[in-house]
């Protein structure tokens, strides 16, 4: 298990050829590469959880999964929190384990992923359903200095989750679905 304060924030793209391209001139070195990610955020019928502003997600990523635990988000400039994480030998079992201690997947998001990393930051690009974003997670400084090599300024600063970006799109496109999940092809 892992303990950490995690430190991010998102940044908006237009698409991954203009991230990757920013983060590459940034001087930012590759660190894995291009994969889907699909996420399922637990909590109990009453909401135990989103009550509190905490998160219990499983992700899954190829044949890997990982059980992370989010704290409240502390307030600040940058989306800062406490994360417990751990690598998880079978996603489906832990799933059914959490299933019958009464929870379930209450919202279900999918991302295409790639990471980078340059000073005290591991930069990502997420291809997500609602566009294109990068998140850098490290120290307050070297975020700060990453921004600006990426063009932009702490303005620019997303610190809304995933499922609240999702909401938003889903609102101003009028789009339906209760999940941020690609089309099946």
């Amino acid at each position: 298990m892992t303990l950490m304060v995690e430190r991010e924030v998102k940044l908006r793209f237009e698409n991954p050829d203009e991230a990757r391209a920013a983060i590459l001139a940034a001087g930012a070195a590759p660190l894995r590469c291009r994969r889907l990610q699909e996420d399922a955020l637990f909590d109990t019928d009453d909401e135990t959880l989103r009550r509190r502003r905490c998160v219990l997600r499983v992700r899954t990523e190829a044949g890997k999964s990982l059980l992370t635990f989010k704290g409240p988000v502390q307030p600040g400039t940058m989306k800062i929190r406490d994360e417990f994480e751990t690598v998880v030998a079978d996603g489906a079992v832990l799933r059914r384990v959490l299933e019958e201690l009464g929870m379930h997947v209450w919202f279900r998001y999918e991302k295409y992923r790639e990471e980078y990393a340059a000073e005290d930051v591991t930069i990502a690009i997420d291809e997500t359903p609602v566009g294109t974003y990068v998140e850098i997670e490290g120290g307050e400084e070297g975020i700060e200095a990453m921004t600006r090599a990426l063009g932009r300024s702490s303005a620019d600063f997303i610190l809304d989750s995933y499922r609240g970006l999702f909401i938003q799109h889903r609102e101003k496109h009028g789009a339906n679905g209760a999940h941020m999940v690609f089309p099946e092809e």
